[in-house]
């Protein structure tokens, strides 16, 4: 338990991979984790996009990453490790960029930080992060693999994967699926703000301002 005095500073980072998820299960964790060991969450990080995308794509991230060098934070919180990233390659490149900061990474569902008490690496947590990280490569491309089969077994009996070539999706249904994201766009807030919040790509962003929003 921390000092009353003095309180780790700590970042909370979340991420899901769909809009059909939301956050609130892993902020709940985290939350009460920080509570429980006396830490000051300076600020949020939650983020709606695919683990497999590069760091460069991950806008939150990026920010998180930012924050963390521009201010003295001690600690990263995250729920469990494929939150982080799911390229092995990312997710230790974070780490090894974290740990030259002195910045150490707590994941909840494992119970390990990257950094002991004292600033130096933990080497436990060094190795069950990198068996973790390849381990959640190696599920990905199993998943990946069945659904490439069960696409090719479609394929070959005929069917058809995907949209129709004639299919446009039409105002209607562009204004029903965007809503939130065209309201966003109407408040005048920028392509990067409002793919933060809305968690879309930014060419996405930037498909419907120019669809709805180019002569205004």
């Amino acid at each position: 338990m921390e000092s009353k005095d003095i309180k780790t500073r700590v970042c909370i980072y979340c991420r899901v991979s769909t809009s059909k998820q939301d956050t609130d299960h892993q902020l709940r964790a985290l939350r009460g984790y920080a509570k429980k060991m006396g830490y000051e969450v300076v600020k949020e990080f939650t983020e709606v996009i695919s683990g497999a995308k590069k760091i460069n794509d991950r806008i939150a991230l990026v920010e998180l990453m930012d924050f963390v060098k521009e201010n003295k934070i001690e600690k990263i919180l995250i729920f469990e490790c494929s939150r982080l990233s799911r390229r092995p390659a990312d997710f230790l490149y974070i780490i090894e960029e974290m740990n030259e900061l002195g910045v150490s990474i707590h994941i909840l569902q494992n119970g390990l930080d990257t950094l002991l008490p004292d600033g130096s690496i933990n080497p436990i947590a060094t190795l069950v992060c990198g068996v973790i990280s390849q381990f959640n490569a190696l599920e990905r491309s199993l998943i990946r693999s069945r659904m490439e089969a069960g696409y090719n077994n479609y394929r070959a009996k005929g069917g058809k994967v995907g949209r129709k070539e004639t299919y446009r999706k039409s105002d209607f249904e562009y204004l029903s699926d965007y809503s939130y994201e065209l309201d966003l766009i109407k408040k005048d807030l920028t392509l990067k703000e409002i793919c933060k919040l809305s968690g879309r790509s930014i060419n996405t962003i930037r498909k419907l301002r120019d669809k709805f929003f180019a002569a205004s």
